[in-house]
């Protein structure tokens, strides 16, 4: 398995540590994590894989300082994480773009809000589209982005700041098959530049052990991490990567994790899952 520096340009550690996240409901509360456990070391790609409603989303944003959890404690570089620290860049399923703005205003709106020059602004976001390919289409607008160039854009905004964390919530789910088996071989190629702390979640089998690390499963809501996968799998990891054994003996794990932690009208989905 590759290995990283864990100096702070390489990333910084993060933990929850017994995090308990409850929203208002008609009837109470509703628990979405419970009691949650999980350690990324610094440089390290960390995948959260589960069902829908399973609190994937809710742990993201809770380590992105979007939330704070009602008990227990989320660290990033040993302190908790606020919004806006430039310590955490975030990637969603929806790129979200500024419809009236340029690719290259929508990748420099995070540093516009931190009151940074414009020049150094223009320098910043033209590098960050540089590194995923859409440096010669900066003046577009998202109407004229394909869904690959839209989700290249958020991936470049949330790049911007060069963060040492990266948080990824399911950005690649709506292409096909092939842009999105492209996109993960963008994923890695960046990562193994610049080992940032990554953590992605995905409902997909086989994408989890190509990328990750670690593979962390959630049980159903109240969500908290049933089982944790270790992939030690060399990188670069190619195409091939389905007819190695030690690749299907994991992707097995997983799947029988994910048929453990849930109901067993889910067996189906994880037993399937692994082509997504």
């Amino acid at each position: 398995m590759a290995t990283h520096s864990n100096s702070p340009a390489a990333g910084q550690a993060v933990r929850v540590d017994h995090a308990t996240v409850r929203f208002p409901a008609r009837d109470g509360s509703l628990v979405a994590l419970d009691g949650c456990l999980l350690a990324a070391p610094a440089g390290s790609f960390t995948v959260v894989i589960g069902p829908n409603g399973c609190g994937k989303s809710t742990l993201l944003r809770v380590i992105g300082g979007l939330l704070e959890p009602n008990a227990g404690s989320v660290t990033v570089g040993g302190s908790a994480p606020r919004a806006g620290d430039g310590r955490v860049g975030l990637a969603f399923q929806q790129p979200r773009l500024v419809p009236w703005r340029t690719l290259l205003e929508n990748v420099a709106l995070p540093l516009e809000l931190d009151g940074v020059p414009a020049p150094e602004r223009v320098d910043r976001a033209s590098v960050a589209l540089e590194r995923v390919g859409l440096g010669d289409v900066a003046g577009l607008r998202p109407s004229e982005l394909s869904g690959g160039m839209a989700q290249r854009t958020g991936l470049a905004r949330a790049l911007v700041e060069d963060p040492p964390v990266l948080l990824l919530d399911e950005p690649f789910s709506a292409l096909d098959a092939l842009t999105r088996e492209a996109f993960d071989a963008e994923l890695q190629r960046l990562w193994s530049e610049r080992p940032r702390t990554i953590v992605l979640v995905t409902h997909s089998v086989g994408e989890a052990v190509a990328l990750a690390d670690l593979v962390a499963v959630m049980a159903p809501r109240p969500g908290r991490i049933a089982r944790l996968v270790s992939v030690e799998l060399e990188r670069p990891r190619g195409t091939d990567l389905a007819a190695d054994p030690q690749a299907a003996r994991l992707v097995g794990e997983v799947r029988e994790a994910l048929s453990e932690a849930h109901a067993v009208g889910l067996r189906p989905w994880a037993e399937t899952r692994g082509a997504a």
